[in-house]
């Protein structure tokens, strides 16, 4: 059964009209062209209503639809983009992390490294992959995944799906921040080109530990911020500790924030916006799965001339770029 969110209530009021109306037919087996007129209408009427939707999402908006559970997750990228995966695991020096799942294989036929977080889908997957919030272990791994490329000079393509690092108490006793320090030290030492695709959330330290990259993609409705739209509400609203923010402070501040694809674009942040199907890649997992294997490809192609030192180079001008501007001529 399909989830709708909050704002697709006249999407889900349509499609269920649509169920109805075509159970009814098989049931009573009323008039088959009568009926697939009408069914044809009320289709039309959601794809329109759907389009007209998703033209004006809002922040707020935009990270729901990034974590909506039926988004295509990293398992589904490696099951449709992958072939001959083989899957590595544990850091070497303490132990296997599920959230962040990495091995070898053949990325549309190009030998690459592959990585990233994995949320699951049932109670029992997400309990065990932690909600894709990775522990030390996570980035360590990591870390051996990229030292493996940078030693086989194979690419490596990461995809980012993560609220943020587990914030627990084991988790920073075993070097939390100085483990997504590392991650982060080694994408920006590779001598391979490095590929990140925000896939869906792209939450604080934790997202930027395996993005990094040369080239960073984003998927047209995922976000990526230094917090969540909650948390930095919490912070700034909050009345008094463990009292949630209110819904209108949280919209308030994911407006702020310029968490969505098209402001991060502008700002320097990404590199290019991946298309999602209408409605979301949750829709149609299939095409946007395709969507992203495409535009990652192409981004491999167009860094694969490159040297060594010229990968270094380009990655350190990209994210020196940040944040850079002019300044105004003398009295401008």
């Amino acid at each position: 059964m399909r989830t709708y969110l909050d704002f697709e209530k006249s999407v889900a009021e349509i499609e269920a009209k649509i169920e109805e109306l075509a159970a009814l037919a098989e049931a009573s087996g009323a008039d088959a062209i009568t009926q697939g007129v009408e069914l044809s209408r009320l289709k039309t009427k959601a794809e329109n209503q759907l389009a007209a939707i998703y033209s004006k999402l809002e922040p707020w908006q935009k990270a729901q639809v990034a974590r909506h559970p039926e988004r295509p997750h990293f398992r589904d990228y490696v099951a449709a983009l992958v072939t001959d995966f083989i899957e590595l695991s544990g850091d070497r020096q303490y132990g296997e992390d599920a959230a962040i799942l990495g091995g070898t294989g053949k990325f549309l036929g190009r030998p690459c490294v592959v990585l990233g977080h994995e949320k699951g889908r049932t109670t029992q997957e997400r309990l065990k992959h932690n909600f894709g919030m990775a522990r030390p272990e996570g980035y360590r791994k990591a870390v051996r995944l990229m030292d493996l490329a940078d030693r086989f000079s194979l690419p490596v393509v990461s995809f980012v799906d993560s609220a943020g690092a587990y914030p627990g108490i084991g988790a920073e006793e075993r070097g939390q921040g100085e483990a997504i320090a590392r991650s982060t030290e080694r994408c920006l030492t590779l001598g391979v080109p490095m590929v990140a695709v925000i896939s869906g959330e792209g939450g604080s330290g934790g997202a930027i530990a395996i993005a990094a990259a040369s080239t960073v993609l984003m998927l047209e409705h995922s976000y990526y911020s230094v917090i969540s739209p909650e948390g930095a509400a919490s912070i700034l609203y909050r009345k008094k500790e463990g009292d949630a923010p209110r819904a209108d402070r949280v919209k308030e501040v994911a407006n702020s924030l310029k968490i969505t694809a098209q402001d991060l674009l502008e700002l320097g942040v990404i590199d290019a916006i991946i298309a999602e199907p209408t409605g979301g890649a949750h829709r149609e997992p299939a095409a946007a799965v395709a969507a992203v294997g495409a535009a990652v490809a192409e981004a491999l192609d167009a860094l694969a001339p490159l040297s060594p030192a010229e990968v270094k180079q380009q990655r350190r001008e990209r994210f020196l770029a940040i944040g850079r501007f002019e300044a105004a001529p003398a009295g401008a």
